[in-house]
């Protein structure tokens, strides 16, 4: 079987070694007779997966003993809701940047949630009117309630291809970050942030599983009226184990995060990150009459990098030549149209280079 260039949003592409793993142990995980789909999470085969999967987690991203790691269900979208639950109390506002689908859908929920519990959710600003998603707001524009409960800005953004290239200064008020598209791309500094959450089917490993960092301090003083699984102090104390995790999908996480460490870690993976998209930026920028990224440079993300073709009909025409050269995954959100790399630390530089490749032939031919 030949294997294709998979440029997905996600659920993304995987490293390669990290399936093989889990192909060769599905039946038999570790001479135990039975697959780790079948294993209990209360005994020892997966409790040490469980284990080994948070403290590569922590490793990697040096996070600090201030926070604890919980894997959770539910996906970004379920934080978008589990995050007001939890940090909006009565009486209080939490601030939001609105910088992309995904940060309005966040707002939406917290104010729904805030009229429930006689809270607001207030945008601080937003770059849909304007650029219609194309770059990050500046410093200046971040006017932040020195009360708030929370600030909560999306780290990168899928649809548009915008990404924080530093993060915003919030005081004493705690910053909360759905980082799904870009966690583990690149290094933080996990002690600046109150809450960091992020569905792995993008660089971390498959879908299923939501990975929440978060300060201990801040856990403690969630709000204890909502549902015990939906309280983040329930996973903390628990160890994510309060309700049968998703297993595999940790299991398969574990694996991905043991390959990325082996490859050099935070360190190596941001140096290729990198270049996979100077490459890729490169090669738009070199032929503005042809392709065009909507993006302000200096809010480009180095993930999901969108550009045009100068009419719909190309876009059409590269994207099903694409897929029979085996380059997969580059549409466009429907939402937004185009063409749309997924660079996530699975593919690797030599996946953009057959890109590029194919990219230059065809603007020999079309342009």
């Amino acid at each position: 079987m030949a294997r294709v260039v998979n440029f997905n949003a996600g659920p993304a592409a995987l490293p390669l070694a990290a399936l093989e793993q889990a192909r060769d142990e599905l039946i038999d995980f570790e001479g135990t007779g039975m697959s780790l789909l079948e294993h209990s999470h209360r005994e020892a085969p997966y409790e040490k997966v469980h284990r080994e999967a948070i403290a590569l987690l922590r490793r990697m991203l040096s996070v600090p003993e201030t926070h604890d790691i919980l894997l959770m269900q539910g996906g970004a979208r379920g934080q978008f809701a589990i995050v007001p639950m939890n940090l909006l109390h009565a009486g209080k506002s939490a601030d939001y940047v609105v910088t992309g689908t995904w940060a309005k859908q966040a707002h939406e929920e917290a104010v729904l949630f805030g009229n429930m519990a006689g809270a607001k959710a207030r945008v601080v600003v937003s770059t849909e009117k304007d650029k219609k998603f194309a770059r990050i707001p500046t410093k200046d524009e971040l006017a932040f309630d020195p009360s708030a409960a929370y600030v909560h800005i999306t780290s990168n953004n899928t649809l548009f291809g915008t990404q924080w290239q530093s993060y915003p200064e919030t005081g004493d008020v705690p910053l909360v970050a759905d980082m799904t598209s870009d966690l583990l791309s690149r290094p933080i500094d996990v002690s600046k942030f109150g809450l960091i959450y992020a569905g792995a089917q993008k660089n971390v490993g498959p879908s299923g599983v939501t990975v929440v960092i978060a300060r201990k301090d801040l856990i403690a003083g969630g709000r204890t009226d909502i549902p015990q699984i939906f309280r983040y102090k329930s996973f903390a104390d628990s160890e994510s184990l309060f309700n049968t995790p998703p297993t595999f999908a940790i299991y398969v996480m574990r694996n991905t995060l043991r390959v990325l460490e082996e490859q050099g870690g935070i360190e190596a993976l941001t140096r290729e990150n990198a270049a996979k998209a100077k490459l890729l930026y490169d090669t738009i920028d070199a032929s503005p009459d042809f392709w065009r990224a909507p993006v302000e440079k200096a809010s480009r993300s180095i993930m999901n990098v969108v550009w045009r073709l100068p009419t719909e009909e190309l876009e059409k025409k590269f994207l099903g030549e694409a897929k029979a050269a085996s380059l997969v995954g580059l549409k466009g959100h429907r939402s937004v149209g185009g063409v749309r790399a997924s660079i996530y630390n699975a593919v690797r530089l030599a996946d953009v280079e057959k890109l590029v490749a194919f990219m230059r032939e065809f603007e020999k031919k079309n342009g």
